[in-house]
């Protein structure tokens, strides 16, 4: 798989990386830790060189990403995240530097690794200053244990006060032709700062593969069963975008979901989508998206097909639209 290097920063990775969030946390039962080890190195052994987890997502989830990249530990980048009370979503925010340090340590345990690549702010906290936050990793970067600075979520505002106390690398948000709120603002600024982007949820958390309809039920613990987006009526009218993406798909005999991530690599090369899925056919599937060509002509027909058919429904609760965008 080629390389792309986020922003200025020099950090290079894979151009798609693998998200490792729903190994344990959203999407339902968590996947048998034997079998989650085998997906990441399958991803590997791909060209995937960048993985991402985070303390939210469990003690589990770190613990399986530091044991499956054990043996090539030297040869990828990994991103884990600080930010939550206790490291629970639930429970609130908790960016507090001592907090944060914490974190650090315990991350750094559990991935059995003396440095992290990347360490995030999983989401802005309004009660401690960004430049508290951002002078918390510069220690750490510092001391060694940390090599790259991230936001999650931030708004403009934010990311420039951060970047004047320690240069951010990479900024993680939702992005895909599902969500693309960062095209206003967001993208102008990362490319003046020099900053890479990381999109979560290229593939829209699943819509844009075509394999979800009106008819599609999730299990217990999944999200989706509580978003917007998903909401019946919703789920019937995004499914026309899918079928004209499907029929782009079709004419380059690919899939939807390698023309979405395609699509998401076409907008800059500094962009890094980092995918996740449970399923060994759906890792391949995924990774072939990075080898996805769309011409102009291609761009211009998806550019149409997004302005004629406009999402329906918010992406998250209003609750969890709170914490995007500080």
């Amino acid at each position: 798989m080629q390389k792309r290097k986020l922003g200025a920063s020099g950090l290079e990775v894979s151009a798609l990386g693998l998200g490792c969030m729903g190994l344990t946390f959203g999407y339902g039962p968590a996947t048998e830790s034997s079998e989650a080890v085998a997906l990441i190195r399958a991803g590997f052994d791909q060209g995937v060189t960048f993985f991402d987890t985070a303390e939210g997502y469990g003690a589990a989830n770190e613990e399986v990403v530091g044991e499956a990249v054990a043996p090539f530990r030297d040869k990828v980048v990994v991103a884990t995240k600080f930010g939550f009370k206790d490291g629970v979503p639930s429970a609130g925010l908790d960016s507090r530097p001592e907090r944060i340090r914490q974190v650090a340590e315990t991350s750094l345990k559990r991935l059995k690794t003396d440095v992290l690549d990347l360490f995030y702010q999983h989401r802005v906290d309004p009660d401690v200053p960004i430049e508290e936050v951002a002078g918390a990793v510069r220690d750490l970067i510092q001391e060694g244990k940390v090599k790259h600075f991230g936001l999650s979520e931030a708004g403009a505002g934010t990311i420039r006060r951060a970047h004047a106390v320690q240069p951010v690398t990479a900024l993680q948000s939702e992005y895909s032709m599902f969500t693309r709120d960062p095209e206003a603002e967001i993208l102008p600024m990362l490319e003046e700062l020099g900053i890479g982007f990381v999109p979560f949820s290229p593939l829209g958390k699943g819509f844009l593969t075509g394999k979800i309809d009106a008819a599609t039920s999730f299990v217990e613990g999944d999200v989706r069963n509580t978003l917007p987006r998903f909401a019946d009526e919703a789920r019937q009218a995004n499914a026309n975008l899918v079928a004209l993406i499907g029929q782009v798909a079709q004419r380059k005999q690919t899939t939807p979901a390698q023309v979405a991530l395609a699509w998401l690599l076409a907008q800059k090369p500094w962009i890094v989508p980092i995918p996740g899925t449970t399923k060994l056919h759906r890792l391949k599937e995924n990774v072939g998206g990075a080898e996805v060509v769309l011409t102009a002509d291609d761009l211009r027909e998806i550019a149409d097909v997004l302005a004629k058919v406009p999402v329906q429904g918010a992406r998250y609760t209003e609750a969890a639209m709170k914490m995007v965008g500080r």
